[in-house]
């Protein structure tokens, strides 16, 4: 899975090869978790406490932007605490980490608990969205992030809690290099800057072959706003007249008829011929057509690192993105190419040139396609929790 979950469930399968994990969480996933658990060698280093919420919580949870949702998830974190306190009266505990969710909004109170180190992050949540990239959206999105963006300025400064688990930790993580700048200008905190998601290294041995008559174009992504698939759709527009490109794009808008408005737009480009509308589709499905894919192009303005990013070096696919959020120093020149983000007109632009050049120069992307390999490694879940336990270690024997 992407997302926070698989995020925090890759976190703990990979740290438990190392340590033994007392872990919360929610309940949503209890019988994968206890299916699998016994499956793995590190599962006896794994103890799960559970702290379920209502299905009406979890559909605010997935609903992103449902502002309701931190109310009782606040209501979870003072339960969290408690069981985290008779966790500590029963075993050996050497430090805490609040591992999730990765917006810094919403801390929790596990640093309130006295004479145990505390670990935060990785965290996120912290910038901007460009004005330029909000005036082409409706008045409601305009209002949200305008409120959204003075409401996250005021948190980071005056919010006790967030200010309290800042000067409580013993050690902050960030996710982006934005994250911790912001962090260290506002209250001098250091940081240490490790992306939330990583890569699982495996070696593909399918069947699975590129189509060389078409160029394959992948698009994943929720269809909202800050994902920008209308920008995505302008790009295609912009080179239509490439040889036999193909743009395939997975997932939907949070309603029929707001994903109808997207096909409709690439009927009026003109492009509705070179688009292919996969739907919801589960992950394995998301994987293969990464493989069958010549290129990734992510388009998203405002998040953390994104899982799916790992997933496309993962499979090899090279990326075409924004320099920006965690994904910008990730994506380097030797699996892919980045442009800055200034306004959608010059988006477009820069989009369209960068495409067309991989596109015109099929060598390059199989060297980048290559290059992937390296990369995993760099980001690999193995190292990512090797990197951890060394902090783990340095602070427990501080």
């Amino acid at each position: 899975m992407g997302s926070e979950p698989g995020m925090a469930w890759n976190w703990c399968i990979n740290l438990a090869k190392h340590c033994e994990l007392h872990i919360i969480t929610e309940g949503e996933f209890r019988d994968n978790i206890e299916k699998v658990l016994p499956t793995l060698p590190q599962g006896k280093n794994m103890y799960f406490y559970y702290n379920p919420v209502s299905d009406k919580v979890r559909k605010m949870c997935w609903n992103q932007g449902d502002w309701r949702f931190y109310y009782y998830y606040n209501k979870w974190q003072k339960k969290t605490l408690q069981i985290a306190n008779e966790i500590i009266k029963e075993h050996h505990i050497d430090l805490i980490h609040q591992l999730n969710m990765v917006g810094f909004r919403e801390p929790g109170y596990l640093w309130k608990i006295e004479n145990k180190p505390f670990i935060w992050g990785p965290i996120a949540g912290i910038g901007s969205i460009p004005f330029s990239f909000m005036k082409d959206s409706n008045l409601k999105f305009k209002l949200f992030y305008i409120l959204k963006n003075q409401i996250t300025a005021l948190q980071l400064r005056y919010s006790s809690k967030v200010n309290s688990a800042l000067k409580s930790a013993s050690l902050l993580i960030t996710a982006t290099p934005e994250t911790g700048q912001i962090i260290k200008k506002i209250h001098n905190i250091d940081s240490i800057q490790i992306n939330e998601t990583g890569c699982s290294i495996k070696e593909y041995t399918s069947d699975i072959k590129k189509d060389d008559t078409f160029f394959d174009i992948l698009w994943v992504g929720r269809f909202i706003y800050t994902k920008q698939l209308k920008l995505a759709l302008d790009v295609i527009n912009q080179i239509k007249n490439l040889k036999n490109i193909r743009f395939h794009i997975v997932g939907q808008a949070f309603n029929a008829e707001e994903t109808e408005k997207y096909k409709k737009y690439a009927q009026t480009l003109g492009i509705d011929n070179i688009c292919v509308w996969h739907g919801q589709i589960p992950n394995n499905e998301v994987l293969m057509l990464m493989q069958k894919s010549h290129l990734f192009f992510f388009t998203s303005i405002f998040e953390a690192t994104s899982t799916v990013i790992l997933e496309a070096i993962q499979n090899k696919l090279p990326i075409v993105c924004f320099d920006r959020c965690g994904f910008g120093p990730i994506v380097d020149s030797s699996i892919g190419r980045k442009i800055q983000l200034s306004t959608p007109q010059n988006a477009i632009i820069d989009f369209a040139r960068e495409i067309t050049e991989l596109y015109n120069h099929k060598n390059l992307l199989d060297t980048m396609s290559n290059n992937c390999i390296k990369k995993q490694q760099e980001l690999s879940w193995d190292n990512k929790a090797k990197q951890m336990v060394e902090l783990y270690n340095s602070i427990a024997q501080k």
